[in-house]
C-alpha cells in the first residue's frame, strides 16, 4: 500500500475543494458521468506524469545536492542567486515550455537551502512568476501559445516579434521586484566541505529515459513512453515510483472535469456569444477575468470559438496566467513541489499586483504597437 499517496490523498485540501465545486456544478449541468474521462486532457496528465517521474529520479540520484552545492559557491549575495534563478526559469520556459522549466528549478531551488540560507518559499514564487513571463515570448513557451500560432498562420518569429514588447515589459518588471524583494546579504554556507554523494547510474538513466519520453511524445506514442519510464524506474529504483506526488494527477484531473461542467452552464453560453460583440478593452478584460477561473488554456480553448486568434487575445490570456492561482497550471505545479502550506498565500502577494500591473501595462503597451 502507497501509504505516502494516501496521506497526500487525505491532507490536499485543494483536491478537496474541487471535489466540492464539481458536486455544486452538477445540480445545475446535466449529470453525465461517463462524458467526464472525455473532458480530461490525457496527453497532458500523461506528458505531466513522465516528467514527475523524471525529476524525482533525478532528485533522488542526489545530483541536485552536488549541483546546488556547486551553484551556491557561485553567488556571493542572495540577491545574486534569485535573480540567476529567475532569469534560468524565464530562459528554459522560452524553449522547454513553462511546465518543464519549473520541473528543473524548482527542485534545485529546494536543494539550495541545504547549502545556504535562502528565502525559498519567495524565490520559488519568483520562479512561478518567472516562468509565465518567459514562456509568453514564443510559440512553444506554453500551451495556449502552442494553440494560437496554429490558428494564426504567423511563422516562429512572427509570432514571437508581436509576443516581444510584452514578455521584456513582464520580465524587466520581475527583475526590478526581484531586485527589491532579495536584498544583497551574504549567503552563509550551512555546510562543510563534505562532498555530497550521488548516484551516477540513477542519473544517466534518467537521462536515457528522457531521450525516451520526449522521442514518445514526438510520435504521438506518450502512453508507450510512460509505460518504459515506469518499468525502468521500478526496475533501477523503487522509490522514485512511490515518492512521486501523484494527487497532482488526480488534482488537475479534477480541475478538467470542473471546467468541462462550468462550459456546459447556460448563463456562460450566453456570455460567450456576446463576446465577438465586444470592444477591445472589454475583450482584454473578459480573456483576462476568464483565465482567472479556469485557468488560461481553457479560456483560449473557449475563446477562440468566438474570436480571430489576434494580438490582443494572445496578450491576454497570458496576461490572465498571473494572479489567482488557477491562472495558469504552471502556478499550481510550483507551489505544490514546494510542499509547504504558508506558500498558497504568500503567492497571491505577489502575483495579484503583478496582474493589475501587467492588465495596465500590457493593454497601453497594445494601443502602441497596433
Amino acid at each position: 500500500m502507497n501509504l505516502p499517496f494516501l496521506r497526500s490523498l487525505l491532507s490536499d485540501r485543494f483536491l478537496h475543494l474541487l471535489i466540492v465545486i464539481g458536486a455544486i456544478l452538477c445540480f445545475f449541468v446535466p449529470f453525465q458521468p461517463r462524458a467526464w474521462p472525455a473532458a480530461i486532457d490525457w496527453h497532458t496528465i500523461i506528458t505531466l506524469s513522465g516528467l514527475m517521474l523524471l525529476t524525482k529520479g533525478v532528485e533522488q540520484s542526489g545530483y541536485f545536492d552536488v549541483l546546488g552545492r556547486k551553484m551556491a559557491r557561485r553567488f556571493v549575495t542572495e540577491r545574486q542567486l534569485a535573480l540567476f534563478m529567475v532569469l534560468a526559469a524565464a530562459l528554459l520556459s522560452t524553449f522547454l515550455t513553462n511546465d518543464v522549466a519549473l520541473f528543473i528549478v524548482v527542485p534545485l531551488t529546494l536543494t539550495l537551502k541545504k547549502w545556504c540560507a535562502i528565502p525559498v518559499n519567495r524565490l520559488i514564487i519568483f520562479e512561478a512568476l518567472a516562468v509565465n513571463a518567459g514562456s509568453l515570448l514564443t510559440p512553444i513557451g506554453n500551451p495556449q501559445n502552442i494553440l494560437l500560432w496554429g490558428r494564426s498562420g504567423l511563422s516562429f518569429l512572427d509570432f514571437s516579434w508581436q509576443m516581444a514588447p510584452l514578455a521584456l515589459a513582464m520580465m524587466l518588471t520581475l527583475l526590478a521586484l526581484c531586485w527589491f524583494c532579495f536584498p544583497a546579504n551574504t549567503l552563509h554556507y550551512q555546510s562543510g566541505d563534505r562532498t555530497p554523494g550521488w548516484k551516477p547510474k540513477l542519473v544517466w538513466s534518467c537521462l536515457a529515459f528522457y531521450l525516451v519520453f520526449l522521442l514518445s511524445l514526438e510520435f504521438h506514442q506518450e502512453l508507450w513512453g510512460l509505460a518504459i519510464l515506469a518499468a525502468g524506474f521500478l526496475l533501477l529504483e523503487r522509490r522514485v515510483v512511490i515518492n512521486v506526488d501523484w494527487t497532482l494527477l488526480l488534482v488537475f484531473m479534477a480541475m478538467f472535469i470542473d471546467v468541462h461542467l462550468m462550459t456546459q452552464l447556460p448563463v456562460l453560453h450566453h456570455a460567450l456569444n456576446g463576446v465577438a460583440g465586444l470592444s477591445d478593452g472589454g475583450l482584454w478584460l473578459t480573456a483576462i477575468g476568464l483565465s482567472q477561473v479556469i485557468s488560461n488554456v481553457p479560456s483560449t480553448i473557449l475563446l477562440i470559438n468566438y474570436v480571430p486568434p489576434s494580438i490582443l487575445l494572445a496578450w491576454a490570456v497570458n496576461v490572465g496566467g498571473f494572479g489567482l492561482l488557477p491562472g495558469s497550471l504552471a502556478n499550481l505545479i510550483a507551489l505544490r513541489m514546494a510542499n509547504d502550506k504558508r506558500i498558497w498565500w504568500r503567492f497571491h502577494l505577489y502575483s495579484l499586483p503583478m496582474l493589475l500591473w501587467a492588465a495596465l501595462v500590457g493593454y497601453g503597451l497594445l494601443i502602441v504597437v497596433r
